[in-house]
């Protein structure tokens, strides 16, 4: 069966969150987007938690709610479909075991099979032999382990995954990142995240919501690669400067004129006025003592330290650079080598 089938349309204060998305029976999708942009508000119509204004959601081939007329609305515990956040949520009354074991119970599994499935789920997690330990016991990685163990011990259709690793160090993060790969496979998942690496290590495909609409979407490292958005370059640590091709060249809107070896810089000869992206990583790009072929002026707006040196901002992209000192206000040039460049084209509502 079909895993997951959903249209979203949800009325918020200040905009409106209207979004289709899929995940096939098994597959891991990762949703990134700004702050505000309408992700928890998409899982949390998923899970039942906000009624839909508009839209229909199907897990399994089931239709689990519809706005529209004849109107179906399955309670959260009916649906299939579990949330897991950033805060674990541990019943603190009760042990690692009992935690994991709920859900198994509630559902009429007798207790000592619920209990000894949830001793192979802490097993499982990394956790064997933790079973009596109670929540105020474990450190915080641990507790998201028992929290997915949990989860996952529902035999849900669906996983929703809402930034549960944002809280825990790179370390712990990184284990459990690695933990969830391994327990995910064969569920359905839907991983909002802020990290691109979590998207990469988790997801078979990216959407990007922004204000409230699906901006971007398709294979996680399509996606990076080619962003259709400055917030998808962020996540990506690229420059993306939007232009159009004149005359076999690039120009942007500051007056840059930049061009590529890149084979998808054929775009170029499309014709003059065709919307077009430069695309490049802050790594590729040198500060220049003058003008010269593919690089441009541009005004230092901040400097940041680095483990390995400083990203300085500019009016007109990043660039990482060593043992230089510059601040605010000063005027650059910046290079790149047109091997480094490529050229996205730029969506009609994108800039």
């Amino acid at each position: 069966m079909s895993g997951l089938r959903a249209h979203v349309v949800v009325e918020r204060p200040r905009f409106l969150v209207d979004v289709e998305i899929d995940a096939d029976a098994g597959e891991t999708v990762a949703v990134m987007g700004p702050s505000g942009a309408g992700k928890s508000t998409l899982l949390e119509a998923l899970a039942g938690l906000v009624p839909l204004d508009g839209g229909e959601i199907a897990v399994a081939g089931r239709t689990v709610e519809r706005a529209a007329v004849p109107r179906v609305r399955t309670p959260p515990m009916q649906r299939g479909v579990v949330l897991l956040g950033q805060d674990p949520r541990l019943f603190p009354h009760l042990s690692a075991r009992e935690n994991v074991a709920f859900g198994p119970r509630a559902s009429g599994v007798p207790a000592a099979q619920a209990r000894a499935e949830a001793d192979a789920w802490l097993e499982r997690v990394g956790l064997g032999g933790t079973g009596s330990r109670m929540p105020r016991e474990l450190s915080g990685g641990e507790q998201q382990r028992v929290a997915i163990a949990r989860a996952l011990s529902a035999s849900p259709r669906v996983v929703l995954l809402d930034e549960p690793l944002v809280a825990l160090d790179p370390v712990t993060a990184s284990a459990i990142r690695g933990m969830l790969r391994e327990q995910l496979a064969g569920t359905t998942t839907v991983a909002v995240t802020h990290d691109a690496d979590d998207a990469v290590a988790l997801a078979e495909r990216l959407f990007v919501i922004e204000a409230g609409t699906v901006v971007q979407s398709g294979g996680v490292r399509e996606v990076l690669r080619a962003p259709a958005s400055a917030f998808v370059a962020s996540i990506a640590d690229m420059n993306r400067m939007p232009g159009v091709a004149a005359r076999g060249v690039w120009r942007g809107a500051a007056g840059q004129v930049l061009t590529s070896t890149d084979a998808a810089s054929t775009a170029l000869a499309a014709g003059d006025g065709v919307g077009l992206a430069a695309v490049f990583r802050p790594g590729d790009v040198r500060i220049v003592g003058a003008a010269g072929d593919n690089a441009w002026s541009a005004t230092v707006v901040g400097v940041e330290p680095t483990l390995s040196g400083a990203r300085v901002r500019t009016t007109a992209g990043a660039v990482d650079v060593r043992g230089m000192s510059l601040s605010a206000g000063e005027t650059v040039w910046l290079q790149v080598d047109p091997s480094r460049v490529r050229f996205v084209a730029v969506p009609a509502t994108s800039g």
